[in-house]
């Protein structure tokens, strides 16, 4: 059975730092792209960030570039993503998802989602 199940979340002012944690079960990293998302109360689901072993590359939406940076840890089939100096405007809860091989940036792509963790960057 696929599942994902994100951790990390919280409060944190802004210009502060959170690793967020998506750890599979039930398939194996190699073969297969993660991505995260994020969705804020009244907008539309958006993707951060995404990472595929198969092309060997990572996509990051342009509002977090510089700032986010996600990696994976096959040993432990998890997918992090690092986010420093947070704004307010990064406030949503964020998802990881599968979809074979490619990423793709539309949240329809992928199959399988973990049930997200909430990030709130406030002062």
């Amino acid at each position: 059975q696929v599942q994902l199940v994100e951790s990390g979340g919280g409060l944190v002012q802004p210009g502060g730092s959170l690793r967020l944690s998506c750890a599979a079960s039930g398939f194996t990293l190699d073969g297969n792209a993660i991505g995260w998302f994020r969705q804020a109360p009244g907008k539309e689901r958006e993707g951060v960030s995404c990472t595929s072993e198969r092309e060997g590359s990572t996509y990051y939406v342009d509002s977090v570039k510089g700032r986010f940076t996600i990696s994976r840890d096959n040993a432990k089939n998890t997918v992090y993503l690092q986010m420093n100096s947070l704004k307010p405007e990064d406030t949503a809860n964020y998802s990881c998802a599968q979809r074979p091989y490619r990423c793709s940036e539309y949240h329809n792509d992928y199959a399988h989602w973990g049930q997200g963790t909430q990030v709130t960057v406030s002062s």
